[in-house]
């Protein structure tokens, strides 16, 4: 059965990403700092089409988030900075012309657009009937794989609330961010029920791994 899944790095005080986001600035002040750990992996490296890297303790943390993942979710807010009504076509993700999903990837928005299709196999759909029909979509289209839910904030937090989550993993950064996005806001005391279930020590950072019962 297909299950919903997310990873997300966290400042200890709880931010996913930094205050005054923006096109210059998409993580927001800080919010690169977030992922220190991830830059210089391998992983990382070959997902973006480049070669050598490191491999440490996150090395395994990192490979197995992405196995299994047969489509992604995000919000519009991950997608882009342009809001309201899209005015044209031509904002197509941060990731250029080659994104590094190389699977359907559905956008939460209220506003209608046409699939865009990028090369490497990643199209962008448009999902503008909630939660659970881009979920539902999603899953039709990882044909068994699982599904991974990118973010950001609001939206995992969201399918959180919903109770749609099904495996969660949190990588911890050893950074104060003082504002922003953060993870598990607006969230009723025992909305989510979790089983830890992994906890890999990493250089720069801790990832967590929770079963959500």
């Amino acid at each position: 059965m297909s299950r919903l899944r997310f990873g997300i790095t966290m400042s200890l005080d709880g931010y996913v990403a930094g205050p005054d986001q923006s096109e210059e600035n998409p993580l927001g002040v800080g919010g690169m700092q977030l992922h220190e750990w991830f830059f210089p992996l391998k992983q990382f490296r070959e997902m973006h089409g480049e070669t050598g890297g490191e491999v440490n303790a996150s090395s395994a943390v990192a490979e197995d988030r992405t196995t299994n993942i047969g489509a992604t979710i995000m919000g519009r807010n991950m997608f882009g900075p342009v809001r309201g009504p899209w005015p044209d076509q031509s904002w197509r993700g941060w990731w250029g012309e080659s994104p590094p999903f190389r699977h359907p990837v559905f956008v939460l928005t209220h506003h209608a657009r046409e699939p865009i299709e990028m090369q490497g196999g990643t199209t962008f759909h448009f999902a503008t009937d909630g939660l659970e029909s881009a979920l539902n979509q999603a899953k039709d289209a990882a044909r068994g794989g699982d599904v991974w839910l990118a973010g950001g904030a609001s939206v995992v937090n969201q399918y959180l609330a919903a109770g749609l989550v099904d495996e969660i993993g949190v990588s911890i950064a050893p950074l104060i961010l003082g504002a922003g996005e953060r993870l598990f806001e607006g969230l009723d005391r025992g909305a989510v029920r979790l089983e830890q279930v992994q906890a890999v020590d990493a250089p720069g950072v801790t990832h967590v791994k929770y079963q959500v019962r």
